[in-house]
């Protein structure tokens, strides 16, 4: 019997990836049917204070964290689509949904400390047309959503003008200084979000 090394099914299933994702953007450039909201956390501080409590303390914590985070997520008709180390991404199928979560887990997260860390939540919101593959979403809207967890200070929810639109009122906007990340269009604006 003959066993293909892993690195062979790994790039056959990348070329798979590759020529559908080239075959979709040709009908359609590569885009959803239906709008979703993405909404990307992170914790911030996570990746230095695991290295020096331990693996034991970091999965204790992210199991805190993850129930305070994937109740709200499925409250609000969400789906947790992937955890990511710290983070998570989910998806809904309106902005309000997903900032109410974005909301609702930084408070939660304030009665969580492991080990002399209390986690501080970052979050970014888009959203968009993603293309569905499986359980998972792929494109520019989800890369949005994530430079914007990733630009996002602690404490603070980032939220792209295309979600800002379908919000209601009741809620502070801050607009962010010119936001410019890698893989993201020119012009994105970003908005600091808080309970007005």
């Amino acid at each position: 019997m003959s066993v293909d090394p892993p690195g062979l099914l790994a790039g056959l299933a990348e070329a798979g990836l590759e020529a559908w994702q080239r075959l979709a953007e040709s009908y359609d450039r590569g885009r959803g049917k239906v709008d979703v909201t993405i909404l990307f956390t992170d914790l911030v501080g996570f990746s230095s204070w695991a290295l020096r409590e331990g693996d034991a303390a970091a999965i204790r914590l992210l199991r805190e964290v993850n129930g305070a985070i994937e109740p709200q997520v499925v409250r609000r008709r969400g789906e947790v689509v992937k955890h990511l180390g710290d983070g998570l991404m989910a998806a809904f199928g309106d902005a309000p949904s997903a900032v109410e979560v974005a909301f609702a887990a930084r408070e939660g997260l304030g009665t969580i400390e492991v080990e002399g860390y209390r986690p501080r939540l970052r979050a970014g919101i888009h959203l968009g047309r993603p293309r569905r593959l499986g359980g998972d979403y792929l494109g520019v809207d989800v890369t949005i959503a994530a430079r914007l967890a990733e630009a996002a200070k602690p404490d603070e929810i980032l939220a792209s003008g295309r979600a800002l639109e379908r919000l209601e009122p009741g809620l502070a906007v801050a607009k962010k200084r010119r936001f410019r990340a890698k893989g993201t269009p020119r012009g994105l604006a970003a908005y600091a979000l808080t309970p007005a």
